[in-house]
């Protein structure tokens, strides 16, 4: 299988969407794939504790195990700019989540084999 990298460009602002992208990210975790979930915009606010559970969408499986389910399998990533925007350092971060930059993104999307989706 090969390697899926996720990128989430909104937060609860846009909750359709930002759902989707944690559940396509978390099926294919739990399908085996190596995935990667980058948290961009508003979404760097959902790498902070609390804030994945306080997310609220009808009929939709918790955002909070979602996150878990690919932390615990795959990596998840704050962008370096939108957590430097919204003043959110290492030290806020939920366990299993960390800070990249563009180039870290970058360089996971062009390796051979690997099907990014932005959301």
């Amino acid at each position: 299988m090969r390697p899926l990298v996720v990128k989430v460009t909104c937060g609860a602002e846009d909750a359709e969407r930002c759902n989707q992208a944690f559940t396509v990210a978390g099926a294919a975790a739990a399908a085996g794939a190596d995935v990667t979930l980058w948290l961009t915009g508003e979404a760097a606010w959902l790498g902070l504790p609390g804030r994945a559970e306080a997310f609220d969408l009808p009929l939709a499986t918790p955002l909070a195990d979602l996150l878990e389910l690919v932390a615990q399998s795959g990596d998840v990533v704050v962008c370096s700019q939108c957590a430097a925007r919204r003043a959110i350092t290492e030290d806020l971060l939920r366990p299993g989540v960390r800070i990249a930059g563009a180039a870290v993104f970058a360089e996971q999307v062009l390796q051979p084999e690997v099907q990014a989706l932005v959301y």
